[in-house]
C-alpha cells in the first residue's frame, strides 16, 4: 500500500528555485536519453527567467518545501488565429510523485493561464517513443498532431545559418 502524497503547492518559480529547476532539467534529460545535450546551468537559465527581458516562465510543484516538478513555458504567436499562444517547453515530475495527479495539475494550471491570458492555443511536443505520455496527453484532451514535424537549427549549423 502506498502512502498518500503530501499536499502540493503549484506556484510561479522564484529566483531561489533555479538550482532545483536545473536539477530537474538534468533528470528529464536522463529520462529522455538526451543528457549529452544539456548545457543548462543556473547562471545561464536565471537571466532568461528573471533578468531584464525574461523570455520564459516556470511553474514549480513543491511538496514539503522541496521542488519535485516543474513546467517551463513561453508565449508564442499564431498568425492564423492572430493570437498569442502558450508553448510548454518542458514538464517534469520526479518519479516518486508520478501517477499522483501532479503532472495533470501542472498542465491544467498552464491551460488556465493560457485562457486567462487570451491565448488561442496551448501546445507542446512529445517524443514519439513516449507512449505513456502520449496516452496521458490524449486522455486530457490534447491532439497529437502526426502531420507536423519540428524543424531545428542549432549549434554550429545555427551559426552558419545566421550568417
Amino acid at each position: 500500500m502506498t502512502s498518500p502524497t503530501p499536499p502540493c503547492i503549484l506556484r510561479a518559480a522564484e529566483p531561489r528555485d533555479v538550482p532545483a529547476i536545473i536539477g530537474l532539467i538534468r533528470e528529464l534529460a536522463v529520462y529522455e536519453r538526451l543528457e549529452h545535450m544539456v548545457h543548462a546551468t543556473a547562471e545561464k537559465l536565471h537571466p532568461h527567467l528573471f533578468g531584464e527581458r525574461p523570455v520564459a516562465e516556470a511553474v514549480v510543484a513543491e511538496i514539503d518545501g522541496s521542488v519535485v516538478g516543474f513546467a517551463l513555458f513561453f508565449t508564442n504567436f499564431s498568425t492564423f488565429l492572430a493570437q498569442p499562444g502558450l508553448y510548454l517547453e518542458d514538464l517534469y515530475v520526479q518519479p516518486a510523485y508520478r501517477r499522483t495527479g501532479l503532472g495533470q495539475s501542472l498542465l491544467k494550471h498552464l491551460g488556465a493561464l493560457a485562457v486567462e491570458r487570451g491565448c488561442g492555443r496551448f501546445e507542446w511536443s512529445v517524443l514519439d517513443w513516449n507512449e505513456d505520455a502520449i496516452r496521458f496527453y490524449e486522455r486530457m484532451g490534447a491532439t497529437v498532431m502526426s502531420d507536423w514535424r519540428i524543424c531545428r537549427v542549432t549549434g554550429e549549423a545555427l551559426q552558419k545559418f545566421g550568417t
